[in-house]
Parts: C-alpha cells; structure tokens; sequence
C-alpha cells in the first residue's frame, strides 16, 4: 500500500474499493419485511371482521316510508285489568260509538249477555229479594260483589221491582231519591212514607246498608247505589273517600270502584254522585262504564253535567241507561218541587217516560208523597227506574 502511494501521480487521488460503496438493498428489503408484518399484525388485533377479505355486493336501497302519505298506524290502549268479572272470555262484536274527541269506543260481549233477560225474582207473595241470589254475587276484598251469572242472568233483572202489564203502555215517570243512609232520621222518613215505586239510590258511605236494604227491599223499592265520581272543582268539592278520579291509574279506579260496589247488595245498577269531570273523560268513563256494564248493572245519569259522555259510552258498552231530566229539588222550596212534578208529567206524555232525581230532603219527600197519591188519576204513572229504561230500549 505504500509502495503504491509512492509511484502514483502527484494530484492523482486512489480509486475506492467499489464492494465498499454497493447500495445495501438487502438490509432494506429486511426493513420493510418487518414494516408490513407489524402493520398486519396491529390489524388484525385492533380491527374485528371476521369476514374480512371476502367478496362483498352492495346495493342501493331507495326510502319508500314517505312515499305512502295515506298510510296510517292505529294506537290501541290495552286496558291493565281483565275487563270481565267472574267467568267467561270476552268476544269482539263490533258495538263500536266515536266520541267528540274521536275516541271510539268498543263493546265486548260478556258472558251470556245475548241471553233473553229474566224475569224479577220475587217470593209467592210477590215480595222482592232480601238476600243476594248466590249466582249474581262473587266474593271480593271488601265484600260481595254484584255479577251477571255465567247463565246470563243480571243483577239489573232479578233484582228489579215487577209493575203490571196493562202499565207499560201508560205514560211513565220514575223518581230516583238519593242520599240514603247517611242520615237515619231521614231515611227512616223516606222508606214511611214514599210509595214503594220509587226507587232509592243509597250512598256508600252510610251505616247499617244491609238493615235499609232489607226494610226497602221488604217494602218494594228498587235500590241504585251511588258512585263518587270527580267533580270539576275536586278536591275543594270531595265526594267523599274511594271517589273515581281521572288522575288514576285504571286499574286504581277499579279497586275503588269494587269497594263501593262491596258496600250494599241487591241493587239494579249505580247513579253517578257528583262527577262532572270523570263522566266528561272518555278514557277514564268508559273503563268504569265497562266494568259496571259486564256486571250486569244499569248506570243512572243524574243530568246535572251537560258535558257528560254517559249515554254514548253506555251505549258503546251494552250498559243498560238512562238519564234524568229534572231535579226535583234543585230549589228545595215546595212550591218549586211541586212545579219541577209538574214538569215532569210533561216530559213523560210527550216522550212516554220522564225520569227525575231528588235528595231525601224532609220537604222533598213530603212534595213527592203528596204529588203520587193522584198521579194515575191523571193518566201516568209511577214506576221503578228500571221499568223506563226497558221501555226506552223497545
């Protein structure tokens, strides 16, 4: 090596060894190797699809949902409680009534209910029932409870005061006196000294019910029970305990409702107590409505709230109804109950029934004794609540 630098030309510089200066494609070759498995690798393990790799078809799926404007979905509200008391399924028939709000209401058959209805059970003596008839009462919380019988037999027929044959063509009026029970004077006066056609609608909340409705019962009348239902101006205006409200879940009106049906037995059906805004909710009157319809029992309107749904909904549920139209003594003075009786007779020989409700006010009861004694001379009669409404229904 030295003896080359020493004859070599002055300013002339070595030539390099070319294996020193080769590009080192191989170690380059290895670099990227590692590049692309570690990037598969990090692939594999962050990225889930199992299919990976496969083919793959897409396919362009055109919205058509809009496209349809006359399309529409209905949206049913499933009742939380089994409709029916006591035995049976219910059937779709079809009874259907829409409401101004737009709901529509629909009947369900009830067992036995397409069964011709029954005659009253009286004794031999023509004496009504005392005693609940075993096949029309179930055993609830609080009580018994009235039911139509797996037969077809209803409450609102057995339990129901009979009237003579040659009546039920003559012009009929029936008079509905309420509050009874709360006040022992008062309904010791009433059952004295009313004539046994009118019909008594007792409050749930007075004492000794089964003592009164054996000594009504024994002196011919037919019984109502009253509802407390919510008011307008609920809860400075209160019914009373286990009022029917519309804020309620239904299944919470209808343990209400079993409690006052559980405090007195062989009535015909029940009359609203108060209830202004329960009876003008669709929602909320029809599953009480349903309920007291399926037990066999008639539903009284008492008429004092214009925006009542009552007669719609009874109707739309098979309830038997009816609804007054007059209060006898709104005005508690007996020279207007005497005008309100007056009235009444109108009513009924113009339309062929006249129904009007009173409370049992001391001077209310007098007026109605009075007015009764000579009504028939005048070509109408008195007859129980339950005689009008099968002669509306012919």
């Amino acid at each position: 090596m030295a003896a080359d630098n020493l004859t070599a030309p002055l300013g002339a510089k070595p030539k390099a060894d070319r294996k020193k200066r080769r590009f080192p494609f191989g170690l380059l070759a290895f670099a990227l190797f590692l590049i692309v498995g570690s990037t598969v690798t990090a692939w594999l393990s962050l990225v889930d699809d199992p299919h990976g790799g496969e083919p793959v078809a897409t396919v362009d799926i055109a919205p058509t949902l809009n496209k349809s404007p006359s399309a529409t979905v209905d949206v049913v509200d499933i009742p939380k409680e089994p409709p029916a008391p006591g035995d049976g399924t219910a059937d779709d028939t079809g009874d259907a009534a829409t409401l101004g709000d737009g709901s529509v209401i629909t009947a369900i058959e009830a067992p036995g209910e397409n069964v011709a209805a029954a005659e009253p059970e009286v004794g031999p003596d023509g004496a009504l029932s005392t005693q609940p008839i075993p096949k029309l009462m179930e055993q609830g919380r609080n009580g018994p409870l009235p039911r139509r019988s797996v037969d077809g037999s209803r409450p609102f027929d057995l339990y129901s005061a009979p009237i003579s044959p040659n009546l039920k063509n003559a012009p009929q009026i029936a008079i509905i006196v309420g509050d009874l029970g709360l006040s022992q004077t008062g309904t010791q006066a009433a059952l004295k000294k009313l004539p046994k056609e009118t019909t008594l609608a007792f409050a749930p909340y007075g004492g000794s019910l089964d003592r009164w409705m054996q000594k009504a019962r024994t002196g011919g009348h037919e019984l109502l029970l009253q509802v407390p239902l919510e008011p307008f101006d609920f809860p400075d205006n209160d019914p009373g305990p286990h009022t029917l409200l519309t804020s309620l879940a239904p299944s919470e009106n209808l343990a209400r409702l079993r409690w006052v049906l559980s405090r007195l037995t062989n009535y015909v059906g029940v009359v609203n107590y108060m209830g202004a805004r329960f009876t003008a909710d669709p929602k909320a009157l029809a599953f009480f409505m349903e309920d007291v319809g399926r037990r066999g029992l008639m539903y009284l309107d008492d008429g004092t709230s214009p925006r009542s749904l009552a007669q719609s909904i009874a109707h739309a549920t098979r309830t038997p109804f009816a609804k007054s139209e007059v209060v006898i003594d709104a005005s508690p003075a007996a020279a207007d109950i005497d005008t309100r009786l007056l009235e009444l007779e109108t009513i009924a020989r113009t339309n062929g029934t006249g129904v009007g409700v009173a409370s049992a006010l001391p001077v209310t009861v007098e007026r109605i004794s009075e007015w009764a004694k000579s009504l028939e001379s005048r070509g109408v009669v008195l007859v129980p609540i339950s005689a009008v409404v099968r002669r509306r229904e012919r």
